[in-house]
């Protein structure tokens, strides 16, 4: 039988040391015919990303994969760089696609690839050394490389650039789209420049046409772009004759690919709806493939995002967000509509084509089943069923599913008669029960972004907090991506009003239906997500306690501060800047600390160029001044989230730990304690 105790103090099978213990995280899969490849992040290596590989064979290894009819393939996955290398692009900041393979038929494959503690790109044959094959930077990490592309004959690369410390620039960052020759040469050649930003670069099958996405300030990427296309001429190192194809300041295009008839395909959201569209190769005719509600696209924060994949036959393997859960489906050549799977997945992202056309791969997972690197393998038509095969899963120690809480989409009414999306999971440990009557108390997590997502797939981080007894609800507030461009810019103008209002309305909506103790609701979140943490803290006695993970404190500092890639992004959620510097400081937290009373746990990376550490200390500063309960715990060596497992480990111990004694409930965990001023 179950034992009697108060939510909050379960005990759980999900310690500290199993959040990071043999545990992953997966981006990035690349297929050629014979092989698959993937970064891995590894918090017990520091926070290394590893790249490596697996041999597509026939067979397997032994383990079921439970989501439809998938099974595990492949050989044991190598180390495709040494330790000492990081395959991380820091371009933009945030990064992105960072590897490229060129498929050598009598070699094996080539890789190239951008090392994080240098940012120099490097190629390298499986087995062999890495060579860098661009030029030192004037300073580290000066010159960035992001979102690679070979060449059809694999001699040379194409890539976005960023050079840092350019005194003719005004931001001191220029962006631009270079082709690297792969022998190491160091005669790289300027294909496109003066646009604010690129992405999104490919080759025609023949080798012939580049096409890219580009975007100039004050837009991002999911506000306007642009689709472009030329002629390449590798060995005068430029494009001719470049046009327009589709896009402009209110229609976000994005993933440009071409099919092996030379059609180009993209994603567009000029119904308001991120979909499929294709252009005929002589470029007069341009068309939706298969029209629909829903969202192939995501927000550009990363070079490289891929929501399809072209087979060799024409048809389309693809992805799809609505209402909150994801979908795979095919279109085959000629279809109008996507034909949905039946897989079980509710998580599928960075789904790519092989080289061939032959197959597919993505990062997929479900409530049950965490994040896993699959391959989708095609019959002899894109109109037949694919096979799921796992090559990797980021966790292979997924305990009892009785101790596991699975996302419950759910909608609430918000202010303006609008209606807002959350999943919310339910405390869960097959192991306790609480008194009769005890209603639990409620953490409310709020995405970054803003306009990211929250997703329902295992995640030990959520699964930590439910196991122990706590109610989670992860809020899809206004703004968030997945809902329709419309819902998108339910922000504009007003971040710091429409997310926080919206994170309350949850709240409040599952108090009032006895889902959560009224009396015990807490919030916490990361980067823009910390932000409105902070927010809840300074403009709303909702909550009993909040967390924040590098979270913005100060919008003012925030403008006049941050990164090239964000430094308009608050034009269109704020207003222009400084024109309406009032509202920056009106919505700034530390700005009206005189009210606060809620108590605050703050977490900082030292290294953050995203919100510096500034913005923590600014904080924590006027917290001291006002007498409010608070502790802050930074660390060194991080950035803009936290990628070392003792620094994993450690937030999630500090924060249970806070709760505890803010809310007076004595965790089941030995804890280390952390200072509380």
């Amino acid at each position: 039988m179950p034992h009697t105790s108060p939510f909050g103090t379960w005990a759980s099978p999900i310690t500290l040391d199993r959040l990071v213990e043999n545990a992953v995280g997966l981006s990035f899969p690349m297929a050629t015919g014979r092989h698959v490849y993937w970064t891995e992040a590894r918090p017990e290596e520091g926070g290394r990303n590893a790249l490596v590989r697996t041999a597509i064979v026939d067979g397997g290894r032994g383990k079921d994969f439970d989501i439809g009819s998938g099974k595990e393939l492949g050989t044991e996955p190598e180390e495709v760089i040494p330790p000492g290398f990081s395959a991380r692009s820091t371009v933009y900041e945030y990064g992105g696609l960072c590897a490229a393979v060129w498929p050598d038929p009598s070699n094996g494959d080539v890789v190239c690839f951008s090392n994080f503690s240098d940012q120099r790109v490097y190629k390298v044959v499986p087995g062999e050394a890495p060579v860098p094959i661009t030029p030192p930077p004037p300073s580290p990490r000066a010159w960035r490389y992001a979102g690679p592309v070979f060449t059809r004959d694999g001699g040379h690369l194409i890539v976005v650039r960023e050079r840092h410390g350019d005194p003719d620039v005004p931001s001191g960052v220029e962006n631009d789209v270079v082709v690297l020759p792969t022998d190491g040469a160091d005669v790289s050649s300027v294909l496109l420049s003066g646009r604010d930003f690129y992405s999104h670069l490919a080759l025609s099958p023949d080798g012939r046409r580049l096409c890219w996405v580009t975007w100039d300030h004050p837009r991002m990427p999911w506000d306007g772009t642009e689709l472009w296309e030329g002629e390449l001429d590798i060995e005068r190192g430029r494009v001719i004759d470049a046009r327009r194809v589709a896009g402009g300041p209110s229609e976000s295009v994005t993933q440009p690919k071409y099919a092996p008839d030379g059609t180009l395909h993209y994603v567009s959201d000029r119904t308001g709806w991120w979909n499929l569209y294709a252009v005929s190769p002589d470029g007069t005719e341009d068309r939706a493939l298969a029209p629909m509600e829903a969202e192939l696209g995501v927000p550009d924060f990363v070079v490289g995002t891929s929501s399809y994949a072209l087979m060799r036959d024409g048809g389309v393997l693809a992805t799809w967000r609505q209402s909150g859960l994801s979908y795979v489906g095919l279109l085959p050549r000629g279809a109008g509509t996507f034909h949905q799977l039946d897989t079980g997945l509710t998580y599928v992202s960075e789904l790519r084509g092989a080289h061939d056309g032959s197959a597919a791969v993505a990062v997929v997972g479900s409530g049950s089943q965490p994040p896993s690197v699959v391959r989708f393998a095609l019959g002899a038509d894109s109109g037949s069923r694919p096979t799921i095969e796992v090559l990797r899963r980021s966790r292979d120690d997924v305990v009892d599913p009785g101790h596991l809480s699975t996302a419950e989409p759910i909608d609430f009414p918000v202010e303006g008669g609008n209606v807002a999306h959350a999943l919310y999971y339910a405390p869960t440990n097959r192991d306790f029960r609480a008194p009769e009557g005890e209603l639990p108390p409620l953490i409310v997590n709020v995405h970054g972004g803003p306009t990211s997502a929250a997703v329902p797939v295992l995640n030990y981080a959520t699964q930590f907090w439910t196991s122990r007894g706590f109610a989670l609800v992860d809020v899809n507030y206004g703004g968030s991506s997945g809902y329709g461009r419309a819902y998108r810019e339910r922000l504009r103008g007003s971040w710091g009003i429409v997310d926080l209002h919206d994170c309350v309305a949850a709240a409040r909506h599952l108090v009032s239906v006895g889902r959560a103790d009224g009396r015990r609701l807490l919030i916490h979140g990361g980067s823009a997500g910390g932000y409105t943490a902070l927010c809840a803290a300074a403009f709303s006695d909702a909550f009993a306690a909040a967390a924040s993970y590098y979270g913005i404190a100060d919008l003012v500092a925030f403008a006049e501060k941050t990164h090239k890639f964000e430094s308009h992004y608050t034009d269109s959620l704020l207003g222009p800047w400084p024109e309406a510097a009032d509202v920056y400081r009106s919505r700034s937290p530390v700005r009206h600390m005189e009210a606060l009373r809620t108590p605050l746990i703050v977490f900082q990376g030292l290294e953050d160029a995203i919100v510096p550490p500034e913005q923590a200390e600014m904080m924590v500063a006027a917290l001291r001044a006002n007498g409010v309960p608070h502790a802050y715990v930074a660390y060194e060596g991080e950035q803009h989230g936290f990628r070392k497992a003792e620094n994993v480990r450690r937030t999630a111990e500090a924060e249970l730990y806070f709760y505890g004694r803010i809310l007076g409930f004595s965790p089941a965990d030995d804890l280390e304690p952390v200072e509380i001023v």
